[in-house]
Formats: structure tokens, C-alpha cells, sequence
């Protein structure tokens, strides 16, 4: 039974920092693009951050470039997001989910493989 778990969501003040988990079991999480979306109330899910199977390549939406890091550890089955300076509008709940396709090939929300339940970040301004 694969499972996806999130943590590291919590209440923090607009320019803090958290670091969010994904701890994945059940599934050769060394051969999965892990993937990072969030989800405002009202709005629709949208895509946060991506990387390859060995971490070498990331992708990010504009809105968080070069304040937010993905990273992974494979002899950890965890994929991480790094999210500095935060903004109000970056209060979602943030789920990871697992792509078993090539990073490189073309992906979609719809695509993805597995979820996890997500863990909710709050930006106080």
C-alpha cells in the first residue's frame, strides 16, 4: 500500500521559513518525479514544485522562485520543500504526490500517480 505523508505545516508569520516532508512508503521512491502542489480556499490546486528522480533537475511556478527549495533524499524516501519568506498568499494546504513518468516527459495534475492528504500552512501578515 503505497502512502504519502505530510508534515511540517504549521501557523508562521509573513517572512518565516518552514520546511515541509513528504515521507513516502510502498513504492520505489527513487524511480518517481515527486511533485509539490497547494490549495487556496476557493481555488483550484495548483502546482508548486517538481523534481527528478535523482534530484538533479527542479521546476518551480514563478510565484515561488528563489524563495522556495525542493529537495530529496533518496535513502530517505522524503522529499522536502524548503519555503523562505512567506507570504500570505502562499497560505494553502500543500500536498506532495508521486509521478512515476520521466521528468522530462509531459506531465499533468491529473497524471499523477499517488497523494498524500496534505498538511496546511498558514502566513500570518
Amino acid at each position: 500500500q503505497v502512502q504519502l505523508v505530510e508534515s511540517g505545516g504549521g501557523l508562521v508569520q509573513a517572512g518565516g521559513s518552514l520546511r515541509l516532508s513528504c515521507a513516502a512508503s510502498g513504492l520505489t521512491f527513487r524511480t518517481y518525479t515527486m511533485v509539490w502542489f497547494r490549495q487556496s480556499p476557493g481555488k483550484e490546486r495548483e502546482f508548486v514544485s517538481r523534481i527528478s528522480w535523482s534530484g538533479g533537475s527542479t521546476d518551480y511556478v514563478d510565484s515561488v522562485k528563489g524563495r522556495f527549495t525542493i529537495s530529496r533524499d533518496n535513502a530517505k524516501n522524503t522529499v522536502y520543500l524548503q519555503m523562505n519568506n512567506l507570504k500570505p498568499e502562499d497560505t494553502a494546504v500543500y500536498y506532495c504526490a508521486a509521478d512515476r513518468s520521466y521528468y522530462d516527459d509531459t506531465w499533468s495534475i491529473d497524471g499523477m500517480d499517488y497523494w498524500g492528504k496534505g498538511t496546511l500552512v498558514t502566513v500570518s501578515s
